[in-house]
């Protein structure tokens, strides 16, 4: 079977080996072929950020045609290089990664009419929902309210990768709740992402995200300037790199935070990743809006509590006060969950132990054949 993926990820276009590529890494083993389409990193990333060439081909069966075209022009170009893909080759389905300002879905819809492939629209999260971080997001989530009904109808099915907050979302929007799928995007590589006891614990909190408003990062760093009254010599790691990194290390200065927070920068590899969480205490999660995050289940797996935001699959796992804390966005409701949980030892402990087992049910290799075989059956449907 031949799988079209169309996708909004950019990071085999920037020569990186993160999460899509671990993902296809286990994915391709379930087909015959995969292509995949995917925009341009012009005016997405400046050129001085990255050194690596963009990733065409992999496996020996997974084939990468990125957009020369900047972004704004991208809807032009994917119509034309998908109608030259599927001339050449007969796919059995298509994934549809849809998000604002939908150009993958409608794109795929007038594809659809012309080629009749059937596909899957997956939707991750709703930018701006719960909470937006900005005019934006809450443009953007008014707009996915208004759009998403039309934009599934020709859709087998919606996919979404928590059970509660999208769904919820979708339903109300006017999308066939039948048609909604949850089929979880969560891949832990447990080999990896585990305890590592020789590891000093350097950190007492650790966040890793890419950085851009809606992770929240800067409420975070506003929190430990308020934490720092009561724990003066409070440690935060930031692991990751991003638009908002020069406006967040000017945030820091000028706050005097500078003992207080360092960054990793991005890390290449999922083991430096996992390294990173190990070398901290708590793993805090202060995301406006998120499908997953992964992140928090990386962070679980190795064995850290959790303090985060009632974001995504969030909602799905974390019982407040029994396996991990919930926070508002606010600096000072983060603050005080990071003062409390550090005050009690035997309840980090309880935390991190509980994490271990909800990340344990995400496992790498099953949740990819669960992702292979559950959109296989939609075509048999």
């Amino acid at each position: 079977m031949n799988l079209l993926m169309i996708t909004g990820d950019r990071s085999l276009a920037a020569g990186k080996r993160g999460a899509f590529y671990n993902t296809l890494e286990e994915f391709h083993r379930y087909w015959d072929r995969v292509d995949i389409i995917c925009p341009s990193i012009l005016n997405f990333i400046k050129p001085k950020t990255y050194n690596l060439k963009p990733i065409t081909n992999l496996f020996g069966n997974v084939y990468i045609h990125i957009s020369p075209w900047p972004l704004v022009l991208y809807p032009f170009w994917f119509l034309k290089k998908v109608i030259d893909v599927c001339r050449e080759q007969k796919f059995n389905l298509m994934t549809v990664h849809e998000f604002p300002p939908f150009y993958n879905g409608i794109g795929s819809r007038i594809l659809w009419n012309m080629i009749k492939v059937p596909y899957v629209l997956e939707i991750h999260h709703i930018p701006g929902y719960p909470k937006a971080a900005n005019l934006k997001e809450k443009v953007y989530c008014r707009l996915t309210k208004f759009f998403v009904k039309f934009d599934s109808k020709k859709a087998i099915a919606v996919r979404v990768v928590n059970r509660k907050e999208t769904p919820v979302f979708l339903v109300k929007a006017g999308v066939a709740r039948e048609k909604i799928k949850y089929i979880p995007s969560m891949y832990i590589d447990l080999d990896v992402f585990k305890a590592y006891p020789e590891v000093a614990k350097k950190y007492d909190l650790v966040f890793a995200s890419r950085l851009e408003k809606n992770k929240g990062i800067f409420n975070l760093v506003s929190a430990i300037l308020i934490a720092r009254k009561q724990m003066p010599d409070i440690k935060l790691l930031i692991v990751g790199s991003g638009p908002e990194k020069m406006n967040l290390k000017s945030r820091i200065k000028n706050q005097g935070l500078e003992n207080n927070i360092e960054f990793s920068g991005w890390l290449e590899t999922s083991y430096d990743v996992a390294k990173a969480y190990n070398s901290a205490k708590i793993f805090v999660n202060p995301s406006f809006n998120e499908g997953g995050p992964r992140v928090a289940l990386e962070a679980m797996a190795c064995g850290l509590p959790v303090i985060t935001t009632r974001v995504g699959i969030m909602n799905d796992l974390i019982k407040d006060g029994e396996n991990g804390l919930f926070a508002g966005w606010e600096p000072k409701a983060i603050a005080e969950k990071i003062t409390y949980l550090f005050g009690q030892p035997e309840l980090q402990k309880k935390f991190g132990q509980a994490g271990q087992a909800i990340a344990g049910q995400f496992e790498r290799k099953k949740m990819i054949r669960n992702y292979a075989d559950k959109i296989k059956q939609l075509i048999s449907q």
